[in-house]
């Protein structure tokens, strides 16, 4: 499988890494690859998933070198079973990657607010194979990730409603 790799790999970035969901046997393993890209003193503080029974979510911030996330990504989309976000960045802007099992990976390049960008040639390549709006929308919704959104949105809330209710208590 071919490694994602990144133009800014000599720039400092912060980035965050949020696994919406993993099993529990591949817990240890993703610790491990985790530590070896960011750094060993990275610790992921693992919570039940209470949107799948049986998985696992965690979230990790780092400092390091560019293209980290790129690395995460390529490491982390080998095991099928994950539901994952990683975000890298700096003042100029930065990378994110999402995956889901059923979609696979998807890589976009974001503003300093974090917003993802469409480069000319993304735009380009829709405007070439659309027939109608409808098409033209749908292209430009695949080019932004609008699928990779609405599936990771509903871990995205997860354990939400369980704070909301202890609030109203």
């Amino acid at each position: 499988m071919q490694r994602l790799v990144t133009p800014s790999a000599q720039l400092a970035v912060r980035g965050l890494l949020t696994i919406h969901s993993a099993p529990s046997a591949l817990r240890r393993h993703i610790d491990w690859a985790i530590q070896n890209i960011v750094g060993a003193d990275t610790q992921l503080n693992w919570l039940p998933q209470p949107m799948m029974v049986g998985t696992f979510k965690t979230k990790c911030q780092w400092n390091g070198r560019g293209g980290s996330a790129a690395e995460i990504a390529s490491t982390l989309r080998s095991w099928h079973y994950l539901n994952f976000e990683v975000q890298e960045g700096n003042e100029n802007g930065g990378e994110l990657f999402r995956f889901t099992p059923e979609l696979g990976i998807h890589r976009a390049v974001t503003d300093p607010s974090g917003g993802a960008l469409l480069n000319e040639f993304a735009i380009n390549n829709v405007m070439l194979n659309a027939f109608d709006e409808d098409s033209m929308r749908e292209g430009f919704a695949l080019a932004m990730g609008t699928a990779w959104d609405s599936q990771l949105e509903k871990f995205r809330g997860a354990g939400m409603a369980e704070v909301a209710r202890l609030h109203a208590i």
